[in-house]
């Protein structure tokens, strides 16, 4: 096993007073490159919110949670999402991975003594190998919904890229509980297809040894309508409620590590590989 180094963090970005510039959607004023991005952006959402549908979802899972599509390890991953920028995110133009490692060394700066929520950090979208390996941003980053019901108010451009999704004209999904029983659990919730529940398969399917609090986060963590604005409760049971918090902690570092100071990833590999070699040894099943 890898010796874990010094725990000191060595990227430490600034967190304070950053929550007004994150998340905004809207069409700039300022430039065409800022709202060219916008564009993309909110086309990305309005593919998702088009084709995302129970049918499609289950498909996806049915193709991908076989997890027999690479065998490698979890650094192995990561350093192929050097090769991703994520198309749903208005606040990053940079490979994915300076995102993992930014937001594990916030985890870190603030949780020295929680390596497991550090390593989460560093993983927590991994899943978008996804998009590497040939599928269309739209179904693998942004953030996720329930589908087979009314998709809440605070679901991104929910007013406006809807229209054309063949679930909301089924009465069986069309409603506010849709397919759905009150307070059933997440667990029993069709999440519209993403990174967060592919690499939530990823680890459960290959028995890691990270606790329970990390496989939540992991598998939602873009679930910003329930953990962002507080809707969804009503599929909720006690125990999402309970792991809520931990979802919410997490989201601080993964929003506000989005820094213009890029770490050093090289420096950052040895400690970030003895936690990997703690919790998710050897190569993996994808």
């Amino acid at each position: 096993m890898t010796t874990i180094l010094d725990p000191s963090p060595v990227f430490r970005p600034d967190m304070e007073g950053c929550d007004q510039n994150f998340r905004n959607f809207e069409v700039s004023t300022q430039s065409s490159e800022a709202n060219s991005h916008t564009d993309q952006v909110r086309n990305t959402y309005q593919l998702m919110h088009t084709h995302q549908t129970v049918d499609f979802v289950r498909r996806k899972m049915e193709y991908w949670c076989k997890l027999d599509h690479a065998q490698m390890t979890m650094l192995e991953c990561l350093e192929e999402l050097n090769n991703l920028v994520d198309e749903s995110d208005p606040d990053v133009d940079v490979p994915n991975i300076y995102h993992a490692f930014q937001t594990a060394e916030s985890v870190r700066e603030k949780h020295p003594d929680k390596d497991w929520l550090q390593l989460t950090g560093l993983i927590h979208d991994a899943g978008k190998i996804m998009a590497i390996w040939g599928e269309p941003q739209w179904c693998v980053v942004g953030d996720t919904f329930p589908t087979g019901c009314l998709p809440a108010e605070s679901v991104v451009f929910r007013h406006s890229s809807f229209q054309d999704n063949p679930d909301l004209k089924d009465p069986k999904f069309n409603t506010k509980l849709g397919m759905y029983e009150e307070n059933c659990g997440l667990d029993k919730v069709l999440m519209s297809w993403g990174h967060d529940e592919y690499m939530y398969h990823v680890l459960k399917g290959n028995n890691t040894k990270l606790p329970e609090e990390a496989l939540y986060v992991i598998r939602f963590h873009s679930f910003y309508p329930w953990h962002g604005s507080g809707d969804y409760d009503y599929l909720c049971n006690n125990k999402d409620r309970e792991m809520l918090a931990w979802v919410k902690e997490f989201n601080k570092f993964d929003l506000y590590s989005k820094a213009d100071e890029l770490p050093d990833i090289e420096a950052l590999k040895p400690y970030y590989q003895g936690l990997i070699d703690k919790y998710i040894p050897g190569k993996l099943r994808w």
